[in-house]
């Protein structure tokens, strides 16, 4: 577990979104052209290579027109190479000084383009870090951080308010094409974790592919953040209790889930479907949390808008065929199970 210490090592590794067309590509395109042009004024001096002479009066080869055209074009001139028939001194005046001065223009070009594009990252850095609160930080963007921050954006939650903290370069490229504020490195670290604002999320989702990693990673969370809902997934149910111990208020076992969904569609392929449709938010049936609806109050979880499959109590899951789910009170929240389709939540999601 890192240090303070690492918090100024680690500031460089955050990258907030920048709009579309950044200028990698346009600097990539000066670059090329500057080539170009540093390729074509060698070509046109060494086809009038019998227009200039050295100082030792030998004739220019290929690597002394190249030698002329970088000093030239870098404005260097040493003058041991000079044009001296009036073709050549033409050239230099129609061909080889506008050339210098594009060639010029570009690199200076370029290098204002990197001080400038650093400096509005650092202003883009500066203003998220202002505006950032009650975010949620994902750490680990493999497949099932990927899941996650689909299932979070089904549910309204704007790109800008999610930040995505994994080592792979990769994959927060894909992060970052989809919007997202990223911190590259390892979400055991201290350091990274400060840098997502860990200590200002409600929320954190941790799902990286190694148990152990996840549970150091849920012990550092709450230490950073007390109060935020830590989400946590695990390889082997065997590991629960250690995630449990370590802070997490749920946990989701991955390997055991899968087993199990397996097994069912062998005998039941249909209730797997309506798992499927029941996880998959973009369509048909979904799961939602709401709070109970004034109507709804006094009544039992069968006599709802939609069909409760539980209900959550002073912070306590009750399963809807419990003798105390009925009548339903102020202040429960139903968890029902509804058409994506459907109008909004009578009872409201907040």
């Amino acid at each position: 577990m890192a240090g303070d210490g690492e918090a100024g090592w680690a500031r460089s590794r955050i990258s907030v979104p920048r709009p579309q067309g950044g200028p990698g590509r346009a600097i990539a395109q000066r670059l090329t052209l500057a080539a170009l042009i540093l390729l074509g004024t060698v070509v046109v001096v060494y086809l009038g290579r019998d227009g200039y002479a050295d100082n030792q009066g030998s004739p220019l080869s290929l690597l002394d027109a190249a030698y002329y055209a970088t000093v030239s074009l870098s404005t260097t001139g040493y003058g041991d190479i000079a044009p001296i028939t009036p073709s050549a001194r033409l050239v230099n005046v129609l061909v080889i000084t506008p050339a210098r001065v594009i060639f010029l223009i570009l690199l200076v070009g370029t290098t204002l383009e990197v001080l400038t594009e650093r400096s509005r990252e650092a202003i883009r850095v500066g203003r998220w870090r202002r505006r950032v609160d009650q975010h949620v930080v994902v750490v680990g963007y493999g497949v099932k951080g990927r899941s996650a921050v689909r299932a979070l954006r089904a549910d309204g939650v704007p790109a800008d308010q999610i930040v995505v903290v994994d080592p792979d370069q990769h994959a927060l490229a894909e992060a970052g094409r989809d919007g997202l504020t990223t911190v590259v490195g390892s979400g055991t670290r201290t350091a990274v974790l400060r840098e997502a604002l860990t200590e200002r999320a409600r929320a954190v989702i941790i799902s990286t592919d190694s148990d152990e990693a996840n549970v150091l990673i849920t012990l550092t969370v709450r230490d950073l953040a007390p109060n935020a809902v830590v989400v946590a997934a695990v390889r082997e149910a065997e590991n629960i209790p250690l995630l449990r111990r370590g802070g997490a208020d749920q946990v989701v076992t991955s390997s055991d889930a899968a087993g199990r969904m397996l097994g069912l569609a062998t005998r039941s392929p249909r209730v797997v479907d309506v798992f499927e449709d029941l996880l998959t938010s973009e369509v048909g049936l979904r799961l939602t949390e709401r709070a109970a609806a004034e109507q709804e109050v006094g009544r039992g979880p069968r006599e709802c808008l939609d069909p409760v499959l539980a209900l959550v109590r002073a912070g306590r899951l009750i399963r809807y065929d419990e003798p105390e789910a009925a009548p339903i009170r102020r202040g429960d929240r139903l968890i029902t199970v509804r058409d994506v389709g459907d109008h909004p939540d009578p009872g409201g999601t907040g």
